[in-house]
């Protein structure tokens, strides 16, 4: 079988290829990708090469495939998981293989198993991990923002906060608690937001701040205060660029009482400190985005570590059991991550997109693997459409739904955009 991948060869050296995958072994599993959705990690895996802790050191004589949010289609199967899986199967990946102790996973660490991919070869010890997972759900796109929203799934279960005069934790967030989202209208903040409204261990008040006005307001649009209210929450969205004193704001928000479980979406030392200086007796601080930066610190009250009980956490990435939940609440549509997306392309743009991902706005890029598309912003398509039909019907398509990417806009996509011919 034949397949056209994104290969990483070293530091932002990443080539579109055509070449023959090997015959699956009996323990192993053929299969299609349909979309992929690019993560910083893509980007900094690209920038680092063999210096990456998960890319191998001879990735210049055998490169990987790039990409690990993705869904696809299984095409064949081994006859070691027969009785598991099915050709037609749709799943999603786990990529954190945990395997053996070493952290080889896909997307970073194999030749024949990567995202930007036409089609794959999925090794014996994804399933042996339980790191295959089926998907049934209408949209591939979905499928593929699983895992994104996994490592949301997973730092709402991370947080945890004591039980009085003993040294058990109890972990999730506070039921009825006061939540706090710093710089939480990217888009995974917008997914945090999501999930928060609509998970089973509800806040009582979230605060979401941010710095643009527009980005608020989109959050606001997709995300009502409305919305928040009929599921008993209250939600505040807050613009902290012209407050004088963000913190002595975020504390009256709060009804002086200050907040329970905080995230931080930015690896900004001022917002983390701002952070621990809100937290509540008992507080959990979750410092959820990852820094390129080593030696990147900042201050914390350790008076109130000693004798409030704060305490901190981080998260990188969900478990198998955090994607699990991620899919079967996409499949109820408990939760829709679509505002997630801001970008399509084709797997031609992949390359560019992943190197310079730093500087293009925008949220998720998703890339449909078999098609030849520019990375195009959705906000774009009308304009794009003026001298090209496909965009004008994919805008007047997404413009029925709220200017969201969705399921009538994939299947009108898989079924027009120029493919290639592997």
């Amino acid at each position: 079988m034949k397949t056209r991948a994104v290969r990483l060869y070293g530091k932002n050296d990443l080539r579109i290829e055509e070449f023959e995958l090997p015959a699956i072994k009996d323990n192993e599993i053929l299969a299609r990708i349909v979309t992929n959705s690019v993560c910083m990690s893509d980007h900094k895996a690209a920038q680092q090469g063999a210096d990456h802790k998960r890319v191998p050191d001879d990735v210049a004589k055998n490169p990987v495939m790039l990409g690990h949010e993705f869904c696809g289609e299984i095409v064949e199967v081994g006859s070691v998981w027969a009785s598991s899986f099915a050709a037609g199967d749709r799943f999603s990946i786990q990529p954190a293989l945990n395997y053996k102790g070493t952290l080889d996973a896909p997307g970073y660490s194999y030749q024949y198993i990567g995202g930007d991919a036409t089609y794959i070869v999925i090794p014996n010890e994804v399933m042996e991990m339980d790191c295959l997972l089926k998907y049934e759900g209408d949209a591939y796109f979905l499928g593929s923002l699983a895992e994104p929203v996994s490592c949301i799934v997973g730092t709402y279960h991370a947080m945890y906060h004591t039980t009085g005069g003993s040294y058990v934790h109890q972990m999730g967030i506070k039921e009825g608690g006061n939540v706090a989202i710093i710089a939480g209208v990217g888009p995974m903040g917008l997914g945090a937001i999501d999930y928060g409204l609509h998970c089973d261990r509800k806040p009582g008040l979230i605060v979401v701040t941010d710095i643009d006005d527009d980005r608020l307001a989109r959050a606001a649009s997709l995300y009502s205060v409305e919305e928040a209210a009929r599921q008993g929450i209250r939600l505040v969205y807050l613009n902290t660029k012209e407050l004088d004193d963000p913190v002595a704001t975020m504390k009256e928000i709060s009804g002086g009482n200050g907040y329970d479980d905080i995230f931080v979406m930015a690896p900004v030392r001022a917002l983390v400190e701002q952070a621990d200086a809100i937290l509540a007796k008992d507080g959990c601080l979750n410092f959820f985005a990852g820094p390129n930066r080593t030696d990147f610190s900042a201050m914390m009250n350790f008076y109130n570590v000693h004798y409030a009980s704060t305490h901190i956490v981080g998260t990188s990435g969900g478990n198998t059991e955090d994607m699990r939940e991620s899919l079967q609440m996409m499949e109820k549509g408990s939760i829709d991550p679509s505002a997630m997306i801001t970008h399509i392309g084709g797997l031609d743009a992949v390359p560019e997109t992943v190197i310079k991902l730093p500087s293009i706005p925008g949220g998720k890029k998703l890339m449909y693997t078999h098609y030849s598309l520019p990375l195009t912003a959705i906000a774009d398509f009308a304009e794009v459409g003026k001298t090209d039909p496909f965009f004008a019907k994919l805008a007047e398509i997404v413009g029925r739904h709220g200017g969201l990417w969705n399921v009538e806009a994939e299947k009108y996509l898989l079924e027009h955009a120029p493919k290639h011919s592997v």
